[in-house]
């Protein structure tokens, strides 16, 4: 099962993209998608307080552990 590594923020500070431990790049969404069916370890799906669903990894929420991509 694949891990997320790395990611890219865009210059809002909100994440775009991840790489994965395959290296694959996907874009946030996609990784949503995926976590959804199970498919990428060490993450969950949320909804946000707007009821949109967003990416939260099990160890640390906002990702801050993961390098950058760029």
């Amino acid at each position: 099962m694949e891990k997320l590594i790395a990611l890219h923020r865009n210059h809002t500070g909100s994440i775009i993209s991840f790489e994965t431990s395959d290296g694959r790049i996907i874009s946030y969404l996609k990784a949503i998608q995926e976590a959804e069916c199970g498919l990428l370890e060490g993450v969950q799906t949320m909804e946000d307080p707007n009821g949109k669903p967003s990416l939260f990894s099990v160890l640390n929420p906002s990702f801050d552990d993961l390098p950058q991509i760029y």
